[in-house]
């Protein structure tokens, strides 16, 4: 009588065999999440460099300068704004920019802990602590009331040298443009010009409110040259549209 049990032995490994084969075919159905690390949620990224370059590169610059809006890697600029201040702009946007609100409670695509992430990544990626210790600069915000005469006068004592008498320019060795360009200042609010005034432009070799004048700019006195500036705009600014006699 033969014995069964090689005919059982290979039943067994061909099962065996089957059953290895179907559960490698399983793993590989498509649409079956794999073994690597599963994506996070858009509301769950709190990564720094992804929030920013996702939300601010493009206007700010790749590395917080060279954009279109304001540079953020002042370190002069983040020790005047401050946390508060940064945290308010992007979750609110500023209103009479092209900057728009970031926060979900204004109609953004960003949670409260991703809009603080933001700004805290700023100040720590750009910023230095205790840069302005021990000193007085000028409030973010203007509060004083505002005098276009006597602005004249302070941008003429602080800074005509570099921008012209009449802030049209020099032809010099720093050949810098015109500010009183009345398209450029139909692109630029009165805070990115008071902001600019006070933590200076060092990308583009601008000295602070400090740095470059007998005494330094008082919050009058910058309050004053906003105010002279924003003066020069006009209703209709660029170049009027061609119209046929």
């Amino acid at each position: 009588m033969r014995s069964s049990r090689p005919r059982f032995t290979v039943l067994v490994a061909l099962m065996l065999s089957s059953a290895c084969i179907g559960f490698v075919g399983c793993s590989r159905i498509p649409g079956r999440p794999g073994s690597e690390p599963e994506v996070a949620r858009p509301e769950e990224v709190l990564a720094f460099p992804t929030l920013y370059k996702e939300n601010c590169a493009a206007c700010h610059g790749e590395n917080g300068r060279t954009g279109a809006a304001i540079s953020l890697a002042n370190p002069v600029y983040l020790a005047v704004a401050g946390e508060e201040t940064l945290q308010r702009a992007i979750a609110k946007g500023v209103p009479g920019t092209m900057m728009p609100p970031f926060a979900k409670s204004s109609g953004g695509m960003l949670t409260d802990r991703q809009v603080t992430a933001l700004a805290q990544g700023i100040l720590q990626q750009w910023g230095k602590s205790n840069l302005l210790a021990g000193q007085n600069p000028p409030p973010y915000l203007a509060t004083l009331p505002r005098n276009v005469e006597r602005g004249q006068q302070a941008f003429t004592t602080s800074c005509a040298r570099c921008h012209g008498a009449t802030g049209e320019g020099s032809s010099g060795k720093t050949r810098l443009g015109s500010i009183v360009d009345a398209s450029y200042l139909a692109l630029i609010s009165d805070q990115d010009l008071r902001s600019i005034t006070i933590a200076g432009r060092p990308d583009e070799g601008m000295p602070d409110w400090r740095s470059d004048a007998a005494q330094p700019l008082t919050d009058q006195q910058i309050t004053d040259v906003i105010a002279w500036l924003a003066s020069k705009r006009t209703a209709n600014p660029g170049q009027p549209y061609f119209t046929h006699p």
